[in-house]
């Protein structure tokens, strides 16, 4: 008895389980379309669709479409133009369009920079200042690690006696050295001073005036440029005593002694590496080594002697030939007082018909010259003045009321009331 009813159970069971089976069936052939799943994908996995159910979609694929590229034709030279027919034309560009090439200004007038680095420094910094002017030539004279005192190394006296007779023309010079001289310096006879020793400074003195005397007896003017402010206190000072002899005996041979120490420094006289350019900029303007310059130190540095070539270069320049020449005042170019009516002076007026007549005075390019700062005169030569204007009515009856007395009651009554 309990056996058919176990039959049944299972055999409704079974039924159930197919049902369900074919409604999963149902259900995942309705959502295969929905999920985008390939065939072969749901056979793969057919519980596949449950997952991607509940998935959210993916974004959009953007698809970059390949921008066209653009080749632009190289432009074809003058010798490849096609003619109407299609044979390129073999003919050479026309020469006379091409710009001539600006002809190079030849120097007239020389700077031959002569001292130590420091001077190789300057003559960098006067090369750009002159660069706007072509007839210029700054000639680098300087010799590094130069100086005064080691003579054996180089000897200025010599050598600037030799660039003299050398015959190389020079129109002015310049001379920065000192940085190298704060050693023992000997005089050729034996003798070696320690420095800034009395003997020392008589010898460096000597050495100073004898350079100077050079180019004043071959009228060349010389500037002198001191040394700057280093950053070594010592030889800073050792640099400041220098100057001092450089001043005077520079000075004391003609030479023009050149003040840069200020420049250089701070408000308390001190070394800064940091300082104002040419344009007010605070700019780096020395080296690391707080001696050397760096490229707007060398400009600043030549801005201080530019002044004096350049006073030097208008006074020497030749005048231009192109210029016309200003013609006496127009009074000089009149006929003299007992001159005939046609221009010869004494000639009477007797003369005969036929004879030409002498051409008129040419006419002169400028006017009569007027003074400018002299008293303006009037035309019977008194100094003008101003007439005396007419005083307005008001004010005649204001000064006629002030010489009237005051009566009493008005207002210019200023007495007090008696009590």
């Amino acid at each position: 008895m309990i056996r058919p009813s176990c039959d049944r159970r299972s055999r409704t069971s079974r039924l159930g389980l197919l049902r369900l089976h074919a409604l999963a069936l149902t259900i995942v052939a309705l959502l295969l379309p929905c999920v985008g799943a390939s065939p072969a994908h749901a056979q793969a996995d057919p519980f596949a669709w449950f997952t991607h159910l509940f998935q959210p979609a993916p974004p959009p694929s953007r698809v970059i479409k390949p921008r066209p590229e653009f080749h632009r034709a190289a432009p074809r030279r003058a010798s490849e133009r096609t003619r109407p027919s299609g044979r390129r034309d073999e003919r050479p560009a026309d020469s006379a369009t091409a710009k001539p090439a600006a002809p190079a200004v030849a120097p007239t007038y020389f700077v031959a920079v002569l001292g130590d680095s420091l001077g190789q420094m300057l003559e960098q910094g006067l090369t750009e200042a002159f660069a706007d002017r072509p007839e210029v030539a700054i000639l680098r004279k300087a010799k590094e690690n130069s100086g005064l005192v080691r003579d054996d190394f180089y000897d200025w006296t010599k050598a600037a006696q030799d660039l003299l007779a050398s015959g190389e023309k020079i129109n002015f010079a310049v001379m920065m050295i000192g940085s190298n001289d704060r050693q023992t310096l000997r005089d050729g006879k034996g003798g070696a001073f320690e420095p800034r020793s009395p003997q020392w400074v008589e010898a460096y003195a000597h050495r100073i005036e004898t350079i100077a005397s050079m180019f004043r007896d071959k009228k060349i003017p010389l500037v002198w440029v001191g040394l700057p402010v280093l950053k070594s206190e010592r030889l800073s000072a050792d640099a400041s005593a220098f100057n001092d002899l450089y001043r005077e005996y520079a000075s004391k041979a003609g030479a023009t002694y050149v003040d840069v120490w200020e420049a250089f420094a701070n408000d308390a006289g001190e070394y800064s590496a940091m300082g104002p350019d040419l344009n007010g900029q605070i700019v780096k303007l020395r080296a690391a080594d707080g001696i050397h310059f760096t490229k707007a130190g060398a400009r600043k540095l030549a801005h201080f002697v530019e002044p004096d070539i350049r006073r030097n270069l208008d006074e020497t320049a030749p005048p231009n030939p192109e210029s016309p020449a200003i013609s006496a005042p127009a009074e000089a170019s009149l006929p003299p007082a007992d001159a005939s009516p046609n221009g010869a002076p004494g000639a009477s007026s007797s003369e005969p018909a036929g004879a030409p007549a002498p051409p008129p005075p040419p006419k002169p390019i400028a006017g009569p010259v007027l003074p400018l700062t002299g008293p303006v005169r009037a035309p019977g030569g008194e100094l003008a003045s101003r007439a005396a204007s007419p005083q307005a009515p008001a004010r005649q009856t204001l000064r006629q009321e002030q010489q009237t007395d005051p009566k009493r009651g008005r207002a210019d009554d200023f007495s007090w009331p008696r009590p």
